[in-house]
């Protein structure tokens, strides 16, 4: 499954895509277990439906008309086979503490993609660089906060930062949150 991070950013589920076809629009792909594996483009869902190699579990998005025959597009696939996934431990980079933060400024509760990373207990004054540690931050709140400890500078935090649990392999990109409806009973 190639086409996974190499998609467009789509306007709606229900038209067609800017610059694309309705064949560009994501699709869930579950393991056999109805976990998620994956996200791929429509038309690599339909080729693996197609074969026999998937089946669909949604279809909301509308049809393909060919000459011989019209396919249902797929929104939802599942693999008939289990893929085996090993047990990755997460490590700490800015990305992940901001999909463990929800991408919102635990300051303020400003939900944003202009996010910073604050040291909770500030590197200078001996605070490590950890999970515990560092927090999703708007640029706003961090230039508040500046070089104190949140009591010192009057701020709250939202949630105290944690080690994320490792049960959740599987993150929908911010670009797909949209389709999350779609998605939503066969997310954990």
């Amino acid at each position: 499954m190639s086409d996974v991070t190499d998609m467009h950013d789509l306007d709606g589920l229900d038209k067609e895509p800017a610059g694309g076809h309705i064949t560009s629009n994501p699709v869930l792909v579950l393991n056999q277990n109805y976990q998620p594996l994956n996200i791929c483009r429509a038309r690599r869902a339909l080729v693996l439906v197609t074969l026999g190699k998937a089946e669909m579990l949604e279809n909301g998005v509308g049809f393909i008309h060919t000459a011989a025959a019209i396919f249902p597009v797929p929104t939802v696939i599942r693999l008939p086979y289990l893929v085996r996934r090993p047990h990755i431990q997460r490590k700490l980079s800015r990305l992940e503490i901001f999909i463990r933060d929800n991408f919102t400024c635990q300051y303020c509760g400003a939900k944003t993609r202009q996010l910073t990373l604050d040291h909770v207990s500030p590197r200078y004054r001996g605070g490590e660089h950890t999970w515990e540690n560092v927090v999703s931050a708007c640029p706003a709140c961090n230039r508040r906060k500046a070089g104190r400890t949140p009591a010192e500078a009057n701020m709250k935090l939202i949630r105290t930062p944690a080690r994320p649990r490792d049960g959740r392999p599987f993150h929908i990109p911010l670009k797909y949150q949209r389709y999350h409806a779609w998605w939503e009973k066969y997310l954990f």
